[in-house]
């Protein structure tokens, strides 16, 4: 299983020198960037636990970077992700998101049908990960 979750999710895994250029991206474009978190990647588990609070006024990468990499060495078995946000809508409106961690196994989902009245059928997505307690997700 390989989590497929927003921009870039189709590529390789973005090295540290790729992620910095994103956030000089991001950063160009008055983006404000924020780190998040989570052990519970299911895919409508958009509000993640945030690492901090955004980081607003910066010029350069490297303050990023700084807290991805803090942010990985306290939940390594999490994934993390960046996300920045365009002001410009006048509301909270996520202009690039990608991961830049994952744990190194991923459980993967579960796809449930349920059967209704005239054959209607039902379909929902439940992740195997959360068979364990919040914490204990990615453990050995």
């Amino acid at each position: 299983m390989y989590l497929r979750q927003g921009t870039f999710s189709y590529l390789a895994e973005l090295t540290d020198e790729e992620i910095a250029a994103q956030v000089r991206y991001a950063l160009l474009n008055n983006w404000p960037v924020s780190i998040e978190y989570t052990d519970d990647p299911h895919p409508r588990n958009t509000y993640w636990e945030m690492w901090g609070l955004p980081l607003f006024d910066l010029d350069e990468p490297d303050g990023v970077l700084a807290e991805i990499n803090a942010c990985r060495a306290t939940f390594p078995r999490h994934y993390v992700r960046v996300t920045a946000y365009d002001a410009t809508y006048t509301k909270q409106t996520t202009a690039l998101s990608f991961l830049v961690q994952r744990p190194a196994v991923e459980p993967g989902f579960e796809l449930a049908r349920t059967e209704g009245a005239d054959r209607t059928q039902r379909y929902s997505v439940r992740s195997y990960a959360t068979d364990r307690p919040q914490g204990q997700r990615y453990g050995d």
